[in-house]
């Protein structure tokens, strides 16, 4: 009887496993679900991917844009240079010549008192090619005639004179001839400039002469 008991009592203490709730969804939906998450995951990296791809395709091509345009902006300033060098190439000898070339024009303007001889003729020849060389050079006669108005970037005016021809700010003369090549001023041109009249000198000497 009392072997009973205890194989009762032991029977009673063995823990009965609780039933596992049964899930609404079968192993095969399951694992649907987590194929679908997969493909979704693998598509949102896909796309986060091509974006990426896409920004850095756009950043290389503009910085080959970039790289081309300073290429492009490289080669024609060296054309440019080149052409410069080419067309001014020959202007510091061309500086140290106008100075003979002045002088031999002061010649000219001697010598023709004597026009008709040999030395004038000999001297006009000279003048000629001179100026074919000028002219083949590029280089031209600042064009500059009296009353014309005096400009600082062409001109260097040397002296002020008053005068009842012209009026303040044109040139009255030229002193020395200006050349330029091209676009570029070779030496200006040196020129007496008209002066406004001392008007208020003349009045204050008028004054203290009356007192």
């Amino acid at each position: 009887m009392q072997d009973e008991t205890a194989n009762n009592t032991d029977e009673q203490d063995v823990p009965v496993d609780q039933p596992v709730e049964d899930s609404n969804k079968s192993m095969d939906e399951i694992n649907a679900e987590i194929e679908q998450e997969l493909e979704e995951a693998m598509v949102e990296e896909e796309l986060n991917r091509e974006d990426q791809l896409e920004a850095e395709v756009a950043e290389l091509k503009n910085k080959l844009l970039r790289t081309a345009a300073d290429l492009e902006n490289y080669r024609k300033r060296s054309t440019r240079d080149k052409a410069d060098a080419i067309r001014y190439g020959n202007q510091r000898l061309l500086e140290d010549l106008l100075p003979v070339i002045d002088n031999f024009g002061m010649g000219m303007q001697a010598s023709e008192q004597d026009s008709g001889s040999m030395i004038y003729m000999g001297m006009s020849m000279v003048q000629k090619q001179l100026d074919d060389f000028l002219a083949n050079q590029g280089v031209q006669v600042v064009d500059l005639q009296p009353g014309a108005k005096f400009d600082p970037k062409v001109h260097d005016a040397m002296a002020q004179e008053e005068s009842e021809t012209f009026e303040e700010g044109q040139i009255i003369r030229v002193m020395r001839k200006g050349y330029k090549m091209g676009d570029r001023l070779v030496r200006p041109a040196n020129v007496v400039v008209v002066q406004a009249p001392a008007v208020e000198s003349e009045e204050a000497s008028e004054e203290a002469s009356a007192e």
